[in-house]
């Protein structure tokens, strides 16, 4: 198959890609630096012809809810468009477990408008909801502190899983027919946001366990953020994960 993989060139896609041509398949990365602006609607069909799937792995360069909100509208929009116009057979969408119990999030708000839109869409498609990735511990810790130079951070779980399985799910989802429905994504073990970046940081960051913290502005229970009966689990647990690091 080709496969265009837009947001290549980030964390997800350069081990999607990788995985997809040692299969041996044509997969092609999209992004600013190869031409292809989601949001100014260029290069989309160029990089669209002759494929037989894409897969949306884009992220906003600004996390500020009205920020998001409209470049997962606007980016979703033209890519659909350009998949129907390119007679892509599969769309395939990287999304968030969660996305619909944390209202409070204008991230997640964000990404329940990009999953409308591609439920709502005319391609088949494949949403993929993964829970929180092992890498981004040391990027929560950072945007937690408070004024006392302390991470605030509360002990509500979480279900982190490994990038290199979020990667190899997506790919697996890529080679298998459209489900027109969600595949979900967890990993091994459920851990305590506080505890999931104590872990990661290890002696270098003040970690405070607090339960009134917020992750990201919003409010999270221990069932927000983990997955639901029947989802797939990763094979990395964490502790693996960070020996390996």
């Amino acid at each position: 198959m080709k496969v265009v993989v837009f947001g290549g060139t980030g964390l997800i896609g350069r081990k999607l890609i990788a995985l997809l041509q040692t299969d041996g398949h044509e997969a092609v990365s999209a992004s600013p630096s190869s031409g292809v602006d989601t949001i100014a609607n260029v290069g989309l069909d160029e990089v669209l012809a002759g494929a037989d799937a894409c897969v949306d792995v884009t992220n906003s360069p600004s996390f500020a809810d009205d920020d998001v909100l409209a470049f997962f509208r606007t980016s979703t929009t033209h890519l659909l468009a350009a998949a129907a116009r390119a007679g892509v057979r599969h769309y395939v969408a990287l999304s968030i477990v969660g996305t619909d119990r944390v209202p409070t999030s204008g991230y997640l708000r964000a990404k329940v408008a990009q999953e409308e839109l591609i439920t709502n869409g005319p391609v088949p498609y494949t949403i993929v909801r993964a829970t929180q990735f092992f890498e981004f511990a040391p990027g929560i810790a950072a945007s937690s502190v408070g004024s006392d130079g302390a991470s605030h951070l509360t002990p509500a779980k979480l279900q982190p899983v490994a990038a290199d399985d979020v990667a190899a799910t997506v790919a697996d989802a890529v080679q298998a027919p459209p489900v027109n429905g969600y595949v979900e994504l967890g990993g091994p073990e459920k851990i305590g946001l506080d505890e999931f970046v104590r872990k990661a940081v290890g002696g270098n960051a003040k970690i405070v366990t607090d339960p009134s913290a917020t992750y990201f502005g919003a409010s999270i229970t221990d069932d927000s953020l983990v997955t639901s009966p029947g989802a797939r689990i990763g094979g990395i647990t964490y502790d693996e994960w960070l020996a390996a690091r």
